[in-house]
């Protein structure tokens, strides 16, 4: 059977719903076009952190001023040269991934001011970057600031980024929020191309010895997806953004989950740090083998299938009865 894999997000066709996210792979030149030969449809840049290119920046002016006023006369004869920004180098690798890679290149911000979220975002563009995704990653530490707040600051930065590119632009959002739907609706309502479910939150831990924090990364598993997935399916029919799945998707199957859900594409990340970028070709291997014992021929067949439908309290009272009976199946397992 021949199978049409093709979806589409943030108005661009792709050839299968496999993108590979933000990682380390993706970091550099010739990791990203390692993971675009093994056939990504779609590749997200390592994140650019605000903190970092600032941090950079003035670490690099400290040494251009560091004694340039010990022979002022020799100001005269040279000119003034413009310093580099570290966020070119970063710009040079996106200029050259949207050109050589031969799938769209996405680039992924993480910003913490408003002027950083603005210039950083207009400079991406301009290298190139077919659509610039929004990595709202915010801990909220001043118990004075309401959740009404939180997200309204959120919302101001997707609109001010909004105005400023043509881009598409998405959002990769926290589960966190009081009311996750209705942030989502907003955000879509307020210019966001896409919604991504949702990044990664790697908390500092306690060493029990000492007084220092326990910095370690732990990759994701498949069980994580089950997030994802129920507010994929609980939101694919009342958003008019498109939703991309991330976190926890480790087989093909669990990429047929995220568009039965509802998703748009699976993104992928641990499954190929773990397994290496070739991993993709197996994703698509068994996607296409589930979907040939399902006899189905394309996405389309298939997507959305299990998207929530109904009322709201109708989706409220599966998913209460669906814990319930979780819990209540599990106790029955020790008491047996």
């Amino acid at each position: 059977m021949v199978m049409d894999i093709r979806t589409h997000y943030l108005g661009l066709e792709l050839a299968h719903p496999v993108v590979a996210s933000a990682s380390p792979l993706t970091a550099d030149m010739e990791g990203i076009l390692r993971v675009a030969d093994a056939g990504a449809s779609a590749i997200v840049m390592a994140s650019v952190f605000e903190e970092d290119i600032r941090a950079q920046e003035l670490a690099e002016a400290a040494l251009w001023e560091t004694g340039e006023n010990s022979h002022p006369e020799a100001a005269g004869y040279f000119p003034v040269m413009p310093h580099a920004s570290p966020l070119d180098g970063r710009l040079a690798v996106l200029r050259s991934a949207s050109e050589r890679a031969g799938v769209p290149i996405i680039a992924s911000l993480n910003g913490c001011t408003p002027a950083g979220w603005l210039r950083f975002a207009k400079d991406m563009e301009q290298a190139g970057a077919s659509a610039i995704e929004l990595n709202f990653w915010h801990i909220p530490t001043n118990p004075d600031e309401t959740g009404a707040q939180v997200e309204e600051r959120c919302i101001q930065i997707l609109r001010d980024v909004r105005a400023q590119v043509k881009v598409p632009v998405s959002v990769k959002l926290s589960p966190f929020f009081s009311s996750l739907g209705n942030m989502v609706k907003r955000l879509s309502e307020n210019g966001a191309d896409g919604i991504v479910l949702f990044n990664s939150f790697y908390e500092p831990g306690l060493r029990s010895l000492t007084d220092s924090a326990e910095v370690d990364f732990i990759p994701s598993s498949a069980y994580e997806l089950r997030l994802p997935l129920m507010w994929a399916a609980l939101l694919s029919e009342h958003c008019q953004a498109d939703l991309a799945i991330s976190g926890g998707v480790h087989s093909g199957t669990d990429v047929a989950k995220c568009l039965l859900a509802g998703g748009d594409i699976a993104m992928v990340t641990s499954v190929l740090l773990q397994q290496g970028p070739s991993y993709i070709s197996t994703l698509l291997e068994e996607l296409r083998e589930w979907m040939s014992v399902q006899k189905l021929g394309s996405v389309k067949e298939f997507k959305g299938r299990m998207a929530a439908r109904g009322t709201a309290t109708q989706a409220e009272d599966f998913l209460r009865t669906q814990y319930r009976h979780i819990l209540s199946a599990h106790f029955a397992d020790i008491a047996g």
